[in-house]
């Protein structure tokens, strides 16, 4: 097979894997903002679809550092100010679920409630 013929054979491949691998694309978690500022958590109550896994995008606009922790489920991310991270959550049961910023526990408050 001459290289010409290897590499368009190559491209051809190439473009039914694309082809296929789109409707993964498609199907990607269902993705909710959190932002820290002044040691609040905006929006305080998230509403997540239950039963799905979903991706919470956390950045935090400071002023300082900032640490997302909740009990159930278990989960921990630390943020420098001016850091976006995210952390992926399993489909959780329909419920309230409280969350809170480990450094400022008075102030930073929050709630996943799953529908």
């Amino acid at each position: 097979m001459t290289s010409r013929r290897f590499f368009l054979r190559f491209l051809a491949l190439s473009a039914l894997a694309i082809g296929v691998a789109s409707p993964a694309l498609a199907d990607e978690l269902p993705t909710f903002n959190l932002v820290i500022k002044d040691a609040r958590f905006i929006p305080q109550t998230i509403e997540v679809p239950a039963n799905t896994k979903f991706k919470l995008v956390i950045r935090n606009d400071g002023p300082g550092p900032e640490e997302l922790e909740s009990d159930f489920p278990r989960k921990e991310k630390v943020l420098a100010e001016g850091a976006t991270s995210f952390l992926v959550y399993q489909p959780l049961k329909p419920g309230r679920y409280r969350f809170f910023g480990d450094f400022h526990p008075d102030t930073a408050q929050g709630w996943i409630v799953a529908k």
